[in-house]
């Protein structure tokens, strides 16, 4: 299977970016699709995960009321949608397919190749 993230770029703070995952050849049991992010010298966090059933979390408390995740279903896609963007959003941003959702990076083996999002000041 492959996950192929876009929409990545430069902008300055308080603005929006509008970030897509695409899955593609991966089996019906992997349907819990994840967001997260590493910004440079740091762990990579979660930020979301939407489970094949449509349930929703977003464990990212910075995330909360700037960010929205929605399902694109023309075009197969996974859209995470920030708004309000800051500097400290700087970071690459990946998407994550599993059977569950996980906060916890180890716990996936499936990964795009991420997209760079950098927030100026």
């Amino acid at each position: 299977g492959q996950l192929v993230e876009s929409g990545g770029g430069l902008v300055q703070a308080g603005g929006s970016l509008r970030l897509s995952c695409v899955a593609s050849g991966f089996s019906d049991d992997y349907s819990a699709i994840h967001w997260f992010r590493q910004a440079p010298g740091k762990e990579r966090e979660a930020i979301s995960c939407t489970s094949g059933r449509g349930d929703r979390v977003i464990w990212l408390s910075a995330a909360k009321g700037r960010f929205t995740i929605s399902s694109d279903n023309t075009k197969n896609a996974q859209v995470l949608q920030m708004d309000s963007l800051k500097p400290e959003d700087t970071a690459m941003y990946y998407c994550a397919l599993n059977r569950h959702c996980s906060p916890i990076s180890f716990d996936h083996r499936h990964w795009g190749q991420g997209t760079q999002v950098t927030v100026s000041s």
